[in-house]
């Protein structure tokens, strides 16, 4: 069986993939009519073995509308007029979004905003505030 390498330390089963060509409505002028040459990409994220608990969280959640209610990611390539360049599109962006859930977020660090900030602010809101009172109306005095 062949394994499709994400990182260095993850790789997926290529058994756990399912790939079915269906009709385009990409290039390919009158073949499309013909020829089944998108390629759309099952994947099981949800009850997959090689993917670990923590990758697997933050891939269900970024894959927003491709997920199934079961828990399957479809992905539909059809940039190609052939099926070989569809399946491996596919097949790449699946890398793609793995490779992505697999770098842990930044740890954001909380910080303090500096007293030269606060007071530039100030200083703005001053000069904002004279330029509108010197818009008002104009007195006799």
């Amino acid at each position: 069986m062949a394994s499709i390498q994400v990182t260095p330390a993850l790789s997926i089963d290529e058994s756990e993939l399912e790939i079915t060509f269906v009709r385009s409505s990409g290039p390919g002028g009158q073949n499309v009519n013909k020829v089944a040459t998108a390629a759309q990409l099952r994947f099981d994220a949800a009850h997959s073995r090689s993917l670990p608990d923590d990758v697997r969280a933050r891939l269900l959640s970024r894959a927003g509308s491709r997920l199934t209610r079961a828990g399957e990611l479809i992905i539909t390539a059809r940039r190609f007029r052939t099926q070989e360049r569809n399946r491996q599109d596919a097949i790449d962006r699946l890398v793609e979004m793995i490779r992505t859930a697999a770098t842990p977020p930044k740890r954001r660090r909380k910080t303090k905003v500096s007293r030269a900030a606060k007071a530039n602010r100030v200083d703005a809101k001053r000069r904002r505030a004279t330029t509108k009172r010197l818009r008002g109306p104009v007195s006799d005095e």
